[in-house]
């Protein structure tokens, strides 16, 4: 077969690399030149039927073993396609021979040079590892030191606030209103601080050593619970803080004042209100976690205090979980335990259909309840409590009303001045002794006793009394979301209201079952102090009294007495007057329990008898108090009026209403306002009939003057005109007298004549009619003492 011939001016040249400066093997360089030629399976397809080509390609293309490179000659394409098969052909072949060469002389240098490369490599890698280990200890000590200085100036700012600020604000007049409540609970937060940076200072080491940040972590969690404690108070304090300066925003003038105070105070800071720094504890707060967990992020893994780290940067975010749920506790707490005094145009204003529906929703479920078609949602830890904080109530109130009856029969002790009287006992030791005692029980002992009751006693258990305010509300709140929880507690699915409702119940119930425990033992623990406080301020007055009575021991009768002798003596003395008291009681209860019998004025005589001569004294009743009719028929009578009783029971047969006779009309009257008339078994004394001395005669204030009958009094001897019953003025023109009070007589009839009312000025200078049969006349000296002169 003949050769083509190689045409010259289309050819080009390919320079291959040698294999020993190639980063690829040899079946990488062949495998990419077999990229380059996609055509190679037809080419393989074609080889036997183009031997003589072969040949040629192999004559042509001969291996230099001396050169670095191998060059491939390839003819451009003619019309031919068999040329262009032949090309490639060779170019194949001669490239095969060339890369199986090329490895078995370079082999030995590529292992070299991927082992210099990996040393390489390795060293590189450990230096940047040595470098990023320098750059995390840097930042980790960068961050404790943004822990401790930030922590110190937390510290300085809330101190200046507190010391200067506040020091400065209570100089102007007037200082403003509730400032400090505002500070409230600061210095807890104050101390708490002082503290941690206390304990970091005492250790006296630096923060690059690794000792430092084992310190730091043991301290923190040391003050983990103080920390919580003075946080809790001062964030749940918070939302007052921010109302008080509001208040003062309100007022132009004083707020002016405020910022010019603060700027002056604190020129290094640029604040302009007070909540500039009031709010940095809660900032504080929240920014220990980001502190701690920064820290840790720059902390390698095999510190020895790594494990503490991540303990420490646990507890602070467990730490503001607390708080946060403390805060909200406390904001449901505070919502719902105040107690609004409303008006019924106040609560009717607040009816709307949201509160009228959500009530009947309650009210139908508490009627569920009662009745037992629906079984009501019962916890018995909560119950057990309910139970026994009532019980304290009811004790706390009780206990209360007792210190209070105690302390007024103590005050109307001391208010019995029996020094000031002169009883005439010259010569006589034993009451002058008495007197001393007495006076020096009122005057000394007493009233300290009076004092300290008040101080350690009645004012603590008013306090505690206004405490129950608090959790009675919540108690009665929580029945109300509990009726509106269990309608909705068996839902699948719940709307956005009903899962608020269902939270606020939850809430409420978990506040009340943490709180309640702590509240009633407290509370019980403060009524066994204040009982014992009580054994112990009568145990010290004993033991004044004693000294007292030691003082005058020698004075008082009996006092030779031997121990034992003295005491049989006092026992008998003290059993004695015992039952003359008893005695007395008995006498006292059985006149009250007598009935009383009252004279009548002339208009309820007459109307007596007339009732009296028609239904029989046996059904004479008197009004024991005032009765307003509220439904037909009812009658309107006064206290003190007589009726008769016509039938013990309505037209129904209710006995809660009798049918009377007032003399007039007829009507019903409540049984309980009724009382049986007894009359007196003895008529009243004679009304005085006092005459003026011959030649005088009264002056009349009225127009109406009788004949013949001058207002006269009687010269000898001298008497004194008293009111030997009650009475109680129906109108202007009577005046109310007391039984035993001194009345002077002005004239002995009314402005008819008519003798039996008398126009008397009572005590006061009140004059009026009161009846004539209800005045006494008794000679001078008798009757009790008065502050009218005697008609002589």
């Amino acid at each position: 077969m003949e050769v083509p011939r190689r045409p010259q001016p289309s050819s080009f040249t390919l320079p291959l690399p040698k294999p020993a400066s190639s980063a690829l093997s040899p079946l990488g360089a062949v495998e990419k030149v077999t990229k380059k030629h996609p055509m190679k399976e037809e080419l393989q397809e074609k080889k036997d039927r183009t031997a003589d080509e072969d040949q040629f390609g192999e004559d042509l293309f001969s291996t230099e073993e001396e050169e670095s490179a191998v060059s491939l000659y390839v003819e451009a394409p003619t019309d031919t396609s068999g040329l262009e098969d032949t090309n490639t052909s060779i170019v194949e072949t001669n490239f095969k021979l060339s890369s199986q060469d090329s490895f078995s002389e370079d082999g030995s240098m590529s292992e070299e040079r991927l082992a210099e490369e990996a040393k390489e490599a390795k060293k590189k890698s450990e230096e940047e590892e040595a470098a990023a280990k320098e750059r995390a200890a840097q930042r980790q000590l960068l961050a404790i030191e943004e822990l401790v200085q930030s922590e110190r100036n937390y510290l300085r700012l809330l101190q200046v606030s507190t010391v200067t600020i506040r020091s400065n604000l209570q100089k102007l007049q007037p200082p403003p209103a509730n400032l400090d409540s505002m500070f409230l609970y600061i210095e807890d937060v104050i101390g708490v601080s002082t503290r941690l940076l206390s304990l970091l200072d005492q250790k006296q080491i630096q923060p690059g050593d690794p000792l430092y940040l084992e310190t730091l972590c043991d301290s923190f969690l040391s003050l983990s619970s103080d920390i919580e404690a003075a946080y809790n108070e001062y964030l749940a304090n918070y939302n007052n803080v921010t109302e008080v300066e509001n208040s003062y925003k309100q007022k132009e003038a004083l707020w002016n004042e405020i910022v010019r105070v603060i700027k002056t105070s604190a020129p290094e800071v640029n604040a302009t209100s007070l909540s500039f720094f009031l709010v940095m504890p809660v900032q504080r707060i929240a920014r220990y976690p980001l502190l701690l967990q920064t820290i840790q992020k720059h902390t390698d893994s095999a510190h020895p205090a790594y494990a503490l780290l991540e303990q420490t940067a646990h507890t602070s975010i467990a730490l503001n979980c607390r708080i946060n749920e403390y805060k909200r506790f406390r904001e449901v707490a505070d919502k719902y335990k105040k107690t609004e005094t409303l008006t019924i145009k106040d609560k009717i204003n607040r009816l709307n259909t949201h509160s009228i529906a959500k009530k009947t929703a309650r009210l139908s479920q508490h009627i569920k309840h009662e009745t037992g078609i629906t079984p009501k949602l019962v916890d018995e830890e909560f119950d057990a409590l309910e139970g026994f904080f009532y019980v304290l109530e009811h004790g706390i109130l009780e206990l209360l009303e007792n210190v209070e009856t105690y302390l007024h029969h103590l005050q109307g002790f001391l208010a019995c001045k029996t020094e000031e009287f002169d009883l005439d006992m010259d010569g006589e030791k034993a009451p002058i002794c008495y007197k001393e005692i007495t006076t020096a029980l009122r005057q000394w002992i007493l009233p300290t006793f009076e004092k300290r009751m008040r101080m350690l006693i009645h004012k603590p258990l008013c306090a505690l009394r206004d405490l129950l305010v608090g959790p009675r509300n919540l108690i009665r709140k929580r029945l109300d979301k509990l009726l509106d929880y269990e309608v909705i507690c068996d839902k699948s699915s719940l709307t956005y209201e009903e899962q608020a409702v269902a939270n606020t119940y939850r809430t409420m119930n978990t506040l009340l079952l943490n709180e309640l425990p702590q509240f009633n033992g407290l509370a019980l623990q403060m009524i066994w102090s204040m009982l014992g406080t009580f054994s112990c301020l009568h145990k010290d007055l004993a033991s004044d009294m004693e000294q007292l009575f030691q003082s005058f021991a020698q004075q008082l009768p009996h006092s030779a007495l031997d121990p034992s002798a003295f005491w049989r003596w006092a026992e008998s003395a003290v059993l004695e007057g015992a039952k003359k008291l008893e005695t007395l009681c008995r006498s006292v209860e059985d006149t009250l329990n007598a009935p009383v019998v009252q004279p009548l004025s002339p208009s309820s005589q007459h109307r007596l008898k007339q009732l009296t001569d028609k239904h029989g004294s046996g059904k004479i009743y008197q009004v024991i108090g005032a009765v307003v009719g509220s439904r037909d028929l009812d009658l309107n009578l006064a206290k003190g009026e007589l009726v008769a009783v016509i039938s013990e029971a309505d037209t129904r047969g209710d006995k809660r209403r009798w049918l009377v006779d007032t003399g007039g009309r007829r009507g019903y009257a409540p049984s309980s306002k009724l009382l049986r008339y007894h009359q007196p078994a003895e008529d009243p004394p004679p009304s005085p009939h006092l005459t003026l001395p011959e030649g005088v005669t009264g002056i009349r204030r009225h127009s109406y003057t009788p004949e013949g009958r001058p207002l006269t009094v009687m010269s000898q001897p001298c008497f004194q005109v008293f009111a030997a019953y009650d009475f109680k003025a129906r109108g202007n023109h009577e005046v109310s007298v007391q039984a035993g009070e001194p009345v002077r007589v002005l004239e002995r009839h009314d402005k008819r004549g008519n003798p039996e009312w008398s126009l008397v000025e009572a005590r006061g200078g009140h004059r009026g009619y009161v009846p004539s049969n209800y005045l006494t006349i008794m000679p001078l000296g008798t009757g009790p003492p008065g502050t009218f002169k005697p008609y002589c």
